[in-house]
C-alpha cells in the first residue's frame, strides 16, 4: 500500500496579485495561514487555479518556495510541476522538491496529446527524476487527453506515482483505476460536485477549488464521509452545491478569485488572457455566497 499525501480536503490555492499583475506575497501568506487555521489538510500550490500557466520559471519557483516556507510542515504542500514538454516538467520538479514541496502535481500534457504510450513515458521520465510522490492529473476537458485504465495500471506500478486527481467525471473510469490498481494507486476528486461518490467508492478526498473560500465546510465534508457518516457529509455538501457549482460559471479560476475579492481576502486581479466576469454571472455568484452567508 502507498502511503497517502494526505487524505481530506486540499486547496488548490489561488495566487494573489497585485493591480498591475506582480504576485502579491504578503497576501499569499495570509492565505495560507487562513486555511490552516480553518483546518484544511493540504495546499497544492501553482496549479490551475494557482494561475501557475502565467508564470515565469522565477515566478514559479519563488511561489513554491514562499508557501513551503509559509506552512512550515503544518500541512503537506503538493506543487503543480505539470508540462506538455517532458523535459520541462521533469526540470521543474526537481526544482520544486529542491525549495521543498512535499509531493508533486502532474497534468497530463495537453494540446500536443500524446498516445498512451507517451503518457507512461512522459510521467515515468519525471518519476525517475524525483525523490517525492507524484500526483497525476486528469482532466481531459481542460487537456484533450485523458488518461486510460491500462495506463493507469501500468504507471501506478512506479513507486514514486502515488496518486492521480481525477477530474475526467467519468465514474466509470475511476471505478476501474479502483478495482484494476487497488493500494497502488490513492484516488482524489478534482471536482468539488463529486468527491463525495468518489469517496464512499474509495477515495481519500478531494482536491477543492471551494475550500479556497471555505476550507472549514470543505474539510468537514470530507471527514464526514471518510468518518462513514455519509448523510451528514450530504447534507453540508447540499447546502453548499450551489456555491461550489457557481465557482465554474466562468474559466476557473476567475470565479474563485472574484469570490475571494468579495470576501475581502484579496484582490480580484487575474492575468490575461482571463478577465472578470460579466456583470450577469457575478450576480449569480453573489447570489450564492449570500446563501451561505458569506457576503
Amino acid at each position: 500500500m502507498k502511503k497517502t499525501i494526505f487524505t481530506g480536503a486540499a486547496t488548490a490555492i489561488i495566487t494573489p496579485m497585485f493591480p498591475d499583475g506582480k504576485l502579491d506575497f504578503e497576501t499569499f501568506g495570509k492565505l495560507i495561514d487562513f486555511q490552516i487555521a480553518e483546518g484544511i489538510d493540504a495546499i497544492v500550490v501553482c496549479g490551475t487555479t494557482g494561475e501557475a500557466s502565467t508564470m515565469s520559471d522565477e515566478e514559479h519557483i519563488e511561489c513554491i518556495k514562499y508557501c513551503v516556507n509559509r506552512t512550515a510542515k503544518r500541512v503537506p504542500v503538493i506543487a503543480g510541476t505539470g508540462s506538455n514538454d517532458t523535459y520541462y516538467a521533469t526540470e521543474l520538479s526537481k526544482s520544486a522538491e529542491a525549495v521543498g514541496a512535499d509531493a508533486l502535481l502532474l497534468v497530463t500534457p495537453y494540446y500536443n496529446k500524446s498516445s498512451q504510450k507517451g503518457l507512461v513515458k512522459h510521467f515515468t521520465h519525471t518519476a525517475d527524476a524525483v525523490n517525492i510522490p507524484i500526483m497525476l492529473y486528469n482532466v481531459p476537458p481542460r487537456t484533450g487527453i485523458s488518461i486510460e485504465i491500462n495506463t493507469y495500471k501500468e504507471l501506478s506500478a512506479h513507486p514514486m506515482i502515488n496518486s492521480v486527481k481525477e477530474a475526467s467525471g467519468n465514474f466509470s473510469l475511476i471505478a476501474k483505476i479502483f478495482a484494476v490498481c487497488g493500494d497502488n494507486l490513492n484516488v482524489y476528486s478534482g471536482n468539488d460536485d463529486q468527491f463525495l461518490p468518489m469517496i464512499a467508492m474509495g477515495g481519500k478526498g478531494v482536491v477543492s477549488v471551494l475550500s479556497n473560500i471555505v476550507p472549514k465546510v470543505t474539510h468537514n465534508i470530507a471527514k464526514l464521509a471518510l468518518d462513514g457518516n455519509y448523510p451528514e457529509a450530504a447534507k453540508l455538501m447540499n447546502k453548499y452545491l450551489e456555491l461550489a457549482n457557481s465557482l465554474f460559471i466562468d474559466t476557473n479560476p476567475i470565479p474563485v478569485k472574484q469570490a475571494a475579492a468579495l470576501m475581502k481576502l484579496c484582490e480580484d486581479t487575474m492575468r490575461l488572457p482571463l478577465v472578470p466576469m460579466e456583470e450577469d454571472n457575478l450576480s449569480k455568484l453573489k447570489a450564492s455566497m449570500e446563501k451561505v452567508g458569506l457576503i
